[in-house]
């Protein structure tokens, strides 16, 4: 969630077209309803205002600066990134890929491709593009040592 904030967040800040970011809107409210649903199920509704004020005073903190939006960009290529080495790391030490779709990292994958076809054709910034030519190669990956 925090990702997908922050990638709304740079798009916005930079003035980037609407249609490079229209989905991301969807997918935070995606994510809100589920973690409203894990709270409400878990008995932790009181959670959720620390969660919604936390959100969006980062929402607001992350322009105060320009170098602290860039910063948090590239923090969350390296979360994503330590996300799918740390799932690689998993399936080749257990050498069981029973528990992963291969249909779910195909369309990552495909994501991921599209999303640096469009980035590169509309020529928008390094740093915007610098997400998806790391996580492509390991969707790609992750694909690959499922299939």
């Amino acid at each position: 969630l925090f990702s997908f904030l922050v990638f709304l967040r740079y798009q916005i800040y930079y003035g980037y077209p609407l249609q490079t970011y229209l989905e991301y809107p969807i997918i935070i409210a995606q994510d809100v309803i589920l973690l409203l649903f894990i709270l409400r199920f878990s008995g932790n509704m009181k959670r959720a205002l620390f969660y919604a004020v936390t959100f969006w005073g980062g929402w607001y903190m992350l322009t105060l600066r320009k170098w602290i939006i860039d910063l948090a960009m590239n923090l969350c290529t390296l979360i994503s990134a330590a996300s799918k080495l740390a799932q690689l790391r998993c399936l080749w030490q257990t050498k069981d890929s029973g528990q992963v779709s291969a249909l779910t990292w195909s369309m990552s994958a495909y994501t991921s491709a599209s999303k640096l076809r469009a980035t590169w054709y509309k020529a928008l910034s390094f740093q915007f593009l610098k997400p998806y030519l790391l996580l492509m190669p390991l969707s790609i990956d992750l694909h690959s040592s499922i299939v």
